[in-house]
């Protein structure tokens, strides 16, 4: 059954395996692109909160970007009701005013077990009130363009710069597709915050002097990202301290001589266990990607493994040699997700703090 804005799109279907958190993911931009396939069986039965709630820096308090990102959501059984202290929207609802299309009464795990098996594959949804031509959908689907080939960065980045905070002290965020929780919690640790195009230069960041930068999430592949890389590069050659977060994790660590490539299904869910190597403590992370560093590449790179994913031993953070480079694979702000590693933006205060110090 369809549900949601009457269209057709067409997509990379991939699986999220969290429980709870659709309102979260489908605006995550690191989705954009996507039909987003949810392995709970029952969605939709909190509805969602009210789209134009902000905090107090103009933050939007439930949402990690302003719309759905995603191309389009794919559910076991949907719930046409809801209930909820926050409930301002059905799910239904939801979809509809965003002109996004959703699909209910699917396998969701067969399916994810389809894509687990085959790896991720491009995938069409049409909801219509009339008789949907599934020969034409299928000829459209296969001249459709792959999501390895499309280009994002305009799509899902800022155009101008935005300000949140008045403090004295700033972070300046790239934005490849950051999610609002980034942005929330450099403001949590006490820091003013510039969000800057994902192709900004060296001298447009340095001229707010800032006191570290992060390099957000997105979508696509890494090594389509040239601006954004070689502006990694130049920071990395100016040992301005840096935190990269899923997206910008790769960028870093092309930026430092490693490799990225596309995993066969990516991570995508709330519950994925990663090893921290400083302590041998295992955190549960939340997580949205499809590519990876390469782990063997490393060796010849100027970065060391900082986390590993306990499952498939993927690359899940890395930390610069000598420099105050650090990133993660994972989603520190969670936003959906268990808040387990939200000491990774304590740790780049820390080193934005030393970079202080070693001033004075």
């Amino acid at each position: 059954m369809g549900f949601g804005y009457s269209t057709t799109v067409f997509g990379e279907a991939v699986f999220n395996t969290g429980m709870v958190g659709y309102p979260e993911a489908l605006t995550d931009p690191s989705y954009s692109g996507q039909i987003l396939t949810l392995t709970y069986p029952l969605v939709g039965n909190y509805g969602v909160p009210d789209p134009s709630k902000k905090d107090k820096d103009g933050i939007s308090e439930h949402f990690e970007s302003d719309r759905i990102q995603a191309r389009g959501l794919v559910v076991h059984d949907l719930s046409m009701t809801a209930n909820h202290w926050n409930l301002s929207l059905t799910l239904d609802e939801w979809l509809y005013n965003e002109k996004i299309p959703g699909i209910s009464g699917i396998d969701t795990r067969e399916l994810t077990k389809k894509l687990r098996i085959n790896g991720v594959m491009m995938a069409a949804i049409a909801v219509s009130e009339k008789e949907i031509d599934e020969s034409d959908l299928k000829k459209k689907l296969t001249s459709a363009q792959k999501y390895v080939n499309e280009e994002f960065m305009n799509v899902v980045s800022t155009k101008e710069p935005r300000v949140y905070g008045t403090e004295s002290e700033t972070v300046v965020v790239i934005d490849t597709g950051v999610k609002n929780a980034i942005l929330r919690n450099i403001r949590k640790i006490g820091y003013k915050v510039i969000q800057l195009p994902w192709n900004v230069s060296i001298d447009k960041i340095l001229s707010y002097k800032p006191k570290g930068v992060v390099l957000s999430n997105g979508p696509g592949d890494p090594q389509k990202c040239a601006d954004t890389m070689k502006t990694a590069k130049e920071l990395l050659n100016k040992n301005i301290p840096t935190l990269g977060i899923c997206l910008g994790a790769q960028i870093m660590g092309l930026a430092g001589g490693a490799d990225t490539f596309k995993l066969k299904y990516g991570h995508r869910g709330q519950n994925k266990s990663c090893i921290n190597l400083d302590n041998n403590q295992v955190y549960v992370t939340s997580q949205n990607h499809g590519y990876g560093i390469d782990p063997d590449s490393l060796k010849k790179s100027d970065f060391k493994l900082w986390f590993s994913n306990a499952d498939d031993k993927t690359v899940e953070g890395i930390k610069h040699k000598e420099k105050k480079f650090i990133a993660v694979q994972f989603h520190p702000e969670a936003s959906p997700g268990p808040f387990d590693c939200k000491f990774v933006f304590e740790e780049l205060k820390r080193l934005m703090e030393e970079e202080k110090t070693a001033k004075r």
